[in-house]
């Protein structure tokens, strides 16, 4: 290598070098050298804690999604009130409406201290037992207010068709448990007085069932899909049915005048879980004091969507709500239960996910390194210079 392109070459160091005869080694050059190292070290890993750490930005925009379903997730315990006699329902504006719904709803039989029950056998199970058709035909027939319930009654047992007591849709239809029977009446719009003409529910006792299950408490759990418009979806005592535009509970079949309905909801949320999502009715507890109340939640549903840093998006929903509790005692009017109405937001909610890009980390970590050796230098200088002129003024030779 030619020397003088080395010599050239050296003249472009911008960083001359002290000659190690003029450079002092201090004590406080020493202190100054460990408090920048270790500043230099805790500025580092939170550089690259904040680099590993994946920022969620937010914006706001108009809801234009149509067509779409809203998914509805549920956990609801209830303190006094059996499950036999729970019923959930929903409907919206449109004029869409579903009652007593359990499909993907679970019910728990708890007991008065909130011990989970062992469920009973299923009531179809119970009905397909053969039993004395001739027994349940002699409770009916002494009944003085129904003398025609002989007629009436027909065998139900396994293989045979029971009768619906004229609630059938079609001539043929059978209804071989005392549940089938009360659905027929539903559908038909039609209140169920009384079940002591029923041979089924005569013969599966559903009245002493009942009687036994006075002091239980419920939980009910699962999901509903309904169209994305606003509406509501409740849990109320006794079944459902309609008449003439109106929305009914059969209550007079549960010989009862008092519905506690205190309840917990353990978990209510509309769509998929997503980061950093608070479920604001997660954990309310209620308890009834009086006779009997309706529980009214009022809640706006926002649509939500999340991308995630690996490109993932759901299309989920967040909600705020309000409540309000109404006491029927006396001349109240009002179906007892708990009311969750929603409606929904034109406005959505978009969450992305950012990560720093690598040559932000190594731009921070630079300016760390750098910002603090600086810093440090000069409090280095302005020590030694501090110190150099104090010894001057003990020896006097500071002018």
């Amino acid at each position: 290598m030619d020397p003088a392109f080395l010599s050239r070459l050296r003249d472009f160091d911008a960083y001359p070098k002290t000659l190690q005869d003029y450079q002092v080694r201090t004590l406080a050059g020493a202190a100054v050298s460990v408090a920048g190292m270790l500043l230099m070290l805790v500025l580092f890993f939170g550089e690259l804690s904040l680099y590993l750490t994946v920022q969620t930005d937010h914006q706001l925009s108009v809801d234009t999604t149509r067509g779409e379903k809203l998914q509805i997730n549920f956990n609801v315990s209830f303190h006094r009130l059996p499950c036999s006699i729970i019923s959930l329902d929903t409907m919206d504006i449109s004029g869409e409406q579903h009652l007593d719904v359990d499909h993907d709803v679970y019910k728990q039989r708890l007991s008065s201290d909130g011990v989970p029950v062992a469920p009973r056998e299923k009531e179809a199970e119970i009905s397909s037992n053969k039993t004395r058709v001739k027994d349940v035909q002699d409770v009916l027939a002494t009944r003085a207010d129904d003398p025609h319930a002989e007629d009436k009654a027909l065998q139900t047992k396994e293989g045979e068709c029971g009768s619906c007591y004229g609630a059938e849709e079609n001539p043929g239809d059978c209804c071989n448990t005392c549940e089938q029977v009360r659905d027929a009446y539903r559908k038909r719009g039609w209140a169920l007085m009384t079940v002591d003409g029923i041979a089924q529910c005569v013969s599966e006792n559903h009245l002493s069932k009942l009687q036994e299950e006075k002091h239980e408490g419920c939980r009910v759990t699962g999901t509903l899909e309904v169209s994305k418009v606003a509406g509501n979806f409740h849990f109320a005592p006794g079944k459902s049915f309609s008449q003439i535009g109106l929305h009914l509970h059969d209550l007079i079949i549960l010989s009862r005048t008092e519905y506690n309905m205190s309840h917990s909801i353990n978990h209510v949320s509309f769509g998929h879980k997503y980061p950093g999502r608070v479920n604001s009715l997660d954990g309310v507890q209620r308890i009834c004091d009086v006779k009997s109340g309706m529980y009214q939640y009022f809640i706006k549903v926002v649509p939500t969507k999340y991308h995630y840093v690996n490109g993932t998006v759901i299309t989920t929903n967040q909600f705020s709500s309000t409540e309000h509790f109404r006491k029927l005692e006396g001349l109240q009017r009002g179906l007892p239960g708990v009311f969750f109405f929603y409606d929904l937001s034109p406005i959505m909610v978009t969450f992305q996910e950012k990560q720093s890009s690598f040559l932000h980390f190594l731009t921070g970590v630079c300016a760390i390194v750098g910002g603090v050796f600086t810093v440090t230098g000069l409090l280095d200088s302005t020590i030694y210079t501090g110190q150099k002129l104090a010894k001057k003024m003990q020896m006097g030779k500071l002018h």
